[in-house]
C-alpha cells in the first residue's frame, strides 16, 4: 500500500479505535409546531429538526446521485481546492465527513479515488441513517455516527483527510470546529471544505430564490396551470421547512475570513478558491422552481437542460469571470489546509 505525503500514516500501525459512544438517537422525520417554535431559539435543535425533516427526500430535492455525474462534481470541488502535487499521491487511507447530509461529498470522493474508507457524521440522525444506507448500497467501507462538529467524537490523530460540503455555515462556532478538525487529523493530514456561501453570493442567491418561489406559487394558482401546483399542504410544509432553514443558515463568508479562522485553528498551507457566479444566478431559481412544482412533473428533458446550463455557465465563470470578478463575489467558497507535523506537501 502506497502512503501519501499527506497522511503521515504507516501501514504497520493500526488506526485508533473509535471512542466508545452511546446509541445514536432516532430520526424525527416530522417536526411539530411546538418543536419548530422552540427551534427558532435553538440553532442546534433547528439543525436536527430541519435535516431530519429533509433526509429521506434530500437527494431528490438537490438532484444528488452517486453516479459519474456527481462523482465528477465532487472530485472537481476537491481538485479546485487542493494543489496538483497532492492529487498525484491519492488516495488517502481514512477520511471523515462532517455534516455529511446524505453522504454526497465523501461517498462520491471515495468512488473518485480520493479515499479508501470513511466515516460520515452529522448532527441529524436522519441524515446519518440515509448516508450510511447510501454507502452500504454502493458497497463502500463507510460507518456513521451522530456527532456535533464542535466536539468531534474521535481520538486525536485518527484521520488522514477531513471533508465537508456546505456544512461550515451551519456551525455556531466555526473556528472551534476547525480546531476539532485539526485535532482529529493525523500530522500532515488535510481538510477540504467546499460549497460554503459567500456574503455577496448569498445575498443575490436568496433574492433570486425568493422571487422565483413567489412567482411560481402564485402563477400556479391560475386554473390553466393548476396541474403544476403542489397541494397546499405540501407548500405549507415547505414554508415551515424554509422558516427553519433561515435559522440553520448561520454564516456567510468572505474568503479571507475562512483563511483567518483556519490559521487560528492551527492549520498551515491554507488556500481558498471560489466558484459559481452566473451559474449560481441560474442555479438557485432552477432549484427553487423544482421545489415549487409536483415531483416528477418536469421530466428528464428539464433535468438535462438544468444540468447542461449549469455546466456551461460554470465553465464561463471559471474561464472568463474569474479573471475579472473578485473572489468574494462568487457564490461558493472552498478552503483547505494541513495539520502541521507531517511530511511537507
Amino acid at each position: 500500500m502506497t502512503e501519501t505525503k499527506e497522511s503521515g500514516a504507516h501501514p504497520d500501525v493500526a488506526d485508533p479505535a473509535p471512542t466508545p459512544h452511546v446509541a445514536d438517537p432516532a430520526p424525527q422525520p416530522r417536526a411539530t409546531k411546538e418543536q419548530v417554535e422552540a427551534a427558532m431559539h435553538d440553532s442546534k435543535l433547528a439543525q436536527v429538526l430541519y435535516h431530519d425533516w429533509e433526509a429521506e427526500t434530500y437527494d431528490e430535492k438537490w438532484s444528488i446521485s452517486y453516479d459519474q455525474r456527481c462523482v465528477d462534481y465532487a472530485r472537481g470541488r476537491f481538485d479546485a481546492a487542493v494543489p496538483d502535487e497532492v492529487q498525484r499521491e491519492l488516495p488517502y487511507d481514512r477520511a471523515l465527513e462532517l455534516g455529511c447530509g446524505t453522504g454526497f461529498f465523501l461517498l462520491n470522493l471515495i468512488q473518485a479515488g480520493v479515499a479508501r474508507r470513511g466515516s460520515v457524521t452529522d448532527l441529524s440522525p436522519g441524515m446519518v441513517k440515509v448516508a450510511t444506507r447510501n454507502g452500504q448500497g454502493l458497497g463502500l467501507d463507510v460507518d456513521g455516527r451522530v456527532a456535533d462538529a464542535e466536539g468531534i467524537p474521535y481520538d486525536d490523530n485518527t484521520f488522514d483527510l477531513v471533508v465537508g460540503h456546505a456544512v461550515l455555515h451551519h456551525i455556531p462556532d466555526v473556528e472551534l470546529s476547525l480546531r476539532e478538525v485539526v485535532r482529529v487529523l493525523k500530522p500532515g493530514g488535510r481538510f477540504v471544505f467546499a460549497g460554503e456561501p459567500t456574503t455577496v453570493g448569498n445575498r443575490y442567491a436568496r433574492e433570486l430564490s425568493t422571487l422565483t418561489w413567489r412567482v411560481a406559487t402564485n402563477v400556479t394558482k391560475l386554473p390553466m396551470l393548476s396541474q403544476w401546483r403542489r397541494p397546499q399542504a405540501e407548500l405549507d410544509e415547505s414554508s415551515r421547512a424554509a422558516a427553519l432553514e433561515a435559522v440553520v443558515d448561520l454564516h456567510t463568508f468572505d474568503p479571507a475570513d475562512l483563511e483567518r479562522m483556519a490559521a487560528n485553528a492551527g492549520a498551515v498551507e491554507i488556500r481558498t478558491a471560489s466558484e459559481e457566479f452566473t451559474a449560481a444566478m441560474l442555479g438557485w431559481p432552477i432549484r427553487t422552481f423544482e421545489a415549487a412544482v409536483p415531483p416528477g412533473r418536469l421530466g428528464w428533458g428539464w433535468a438535462k437542460f438544468a444540468f447542461n446550463s449549469w455546466t456551461t455557465l460554470s465553465w464561463v465563470d471559471a474561464t472568463v469571470w474569474r479573471r475579472v470578478v473578485p473572489k468574494g463575489w462568487f457564490y461558493n467558497v472552498m478552503v483547505t489546509g494541513v495539520k502541521p507535523g507531517g511530511t511537507p506537501s
